[in-house]
């Protein structure tokens, strides 16, 4: 952390404010193909469902992300951890408003045994 960040707070209200703001979770990683059947690496609203779906046959609309799209190839990271980004998007829906909330809880035990 560079040092003109050391000791900076948090502003815990306006992150909590975009999690609000996202479409509500959970969300989950989908493997899927695209209209020429490569890979396709999303996140969604809905489980997985094990199928690899390919476009057009699953719904657009269930995507909030994508982490890999080969064709036309216009979503790819260069070190391929596409399953990792994904991975942790879909679990930071979850785990930033957690933490969010903990970070709360400690600062009041804190103000508390001040």
């Amino acid at each position: 952390m560079p040092d003109e960040e050391v000791g900076q707070e948090i502003d815990l209200d306006e992150i909590e404010e975009v999690c609000s703001a996202a479409t509500p979770g959970p969300w989950f990683v989908r493997s899927l193909d695209d209209d020429y059947a490569m890979n396709l690496v999303a996140v969604s609203t809905v489980e997985d469902t094990g199928q690899g779906e390919r476009w057009p046959n699953f719904d657009h609309r269930e995507m909030i992300a994508a982490t890999l799209v080969q064709h036309p190839r216009y979503v790819d990271c260069a070190d391929e951890r596409w399953d990792e980004n994904a991975a942790f998007i879909a679990m930071a829906r979850e785990a930033v408003p957690q933490l969010v909330k903990e970070i709360k809880r400690l600062r009041r035990l804190l103000s508390s045994a001040e």
